[in-house]
């Protein structure tokens, strides 16, 4: 009984501006990936939650889409998701990279925090790019600016000192139950799992011709007798243009994209998988509510 009492879970959001290494963090913790990773900003939309449960405690992470002032209907939509999960959690970790210094995005950010009375730690990330003694001057400076319960360097493509933020983040937890099954690592169904890495891959690959009006929506996933599973996904673009990029060269980028995201699909289901991928032009959706919700972005969730 005893055992239980001392039992801790809690939730905890990732804050911080794009491309700081929110999601690098949350599938180094996970052990795999659950989270799109580039090295485009704005790339995560929905709240990822990953789940790490060890034999004392259940932490719930939420991966938000980075803090930015909105430029259009889903960047509204991004940031409505961001605050307020900062209501919504026992405790939130501000990531910073190292290598870039305090700005506007940054005081943006404390600004949002200044009436939330949720635990705070300052998490300064990609540590590995910086030398050694540029990180005091780091940890001063936003000293200055807020007053952080704790404040944690740590790289999380190496790992460097991603179990002592663990420690720390159970300190401040409460008491609580486990909320989901011990080997449940995410919340999202499968399919928006996929979703994103189809994604990914389509981002990673075309690099900066294809900015940020790319979604992917799954038509299909079905379990075949032979124990294959099959996939159905459109690559929903914005412009003719971008839809040939996306096709590429006698479909040479299309069929790139397909490999590489069925790789990463196999490893998560743990099943051989058939992918099918189509291209799809639907102009201006990020503006457009109806399309928002059809691609899901649902406020009403949040």
């Amino acid at each position: 009984m005893n055992n239980q009492t001392e039992h801790k879970s809690g939730f905890i959001s990732i804050i911080g501006r794009p491309n700081v290494g929110k999601s690098t963090f949350l599938n180094r913790v996970i052990g795999q990936k659950i989270a799109i990773m580039s090295d485009k900003p704005q790339t995560t939309r929905n709240k990822v939650q990953g789940v790490l449960t060890t034999d004392d405690a259940q932490l719930i992470f939420i991966d938000t889409p980075g803090i930015h002032k909105p430029k259009h209907r889903l960047g509204d939509f991004m940031m409505k998701v961001a605050q307020n999960t900062l209501k919504e959690v026992d405790l939130i970790l501000f990531m910073v990279n190292a290598e870039e210094g305090f700005g506007k995005g940054e005081e943006f950010i404390l600004e949002k925090f200044q009436s939330v009375k949720t635990p705070i730690f300052l998490v300064i990330n990609k540590i590995d790019t910086i030398h050694p003694d540029q990180l005091f001057a780091i940890i001063e400076s936003y000293k200055e600016k807020y007053p952080f319960k704790e404040i944690v360097p740590i790289s999380a493509l190496e790992g460097n000192n991603v179990e002592t933020l663990l420690t720390q983040i159970k300190k401040y937890l409460p008491e609580g139950p486990q909320f989901y099954p011990a080997d449940q690592v995410t919340d999202h169904p499968e399919r928006f799992i996929v979703s994103e890495l189809i994604r990914e891959k389509a981002l990673h690959l075309t690099r900066e011709e294809i900015p940020h009006s790319l979604a992917v929506v799954i038509e299909k996933m079905e379990r075949k007798s032979n124990d294959v599973i099959n996939v159905m996904a459109t690559i929903i673009v914005e412009r003719d243009s971008q839809k040939g990029i996306i096709i590429g060269k006698q479909g040479s980028m299309l069929k790139e994209i397909g490999k590489r995201a069925r790789t990463d699909i196999e490893n998560l289901l743990g099943n051989k998988v058939y992918l099918e991928l189509w291209v799809k032009v639907q102009k201006d959706w990020r503006n457009k509510m109806t399309q928002l919700r059809d691609f899901g972005f649902r406020e009403d969730e949040y």
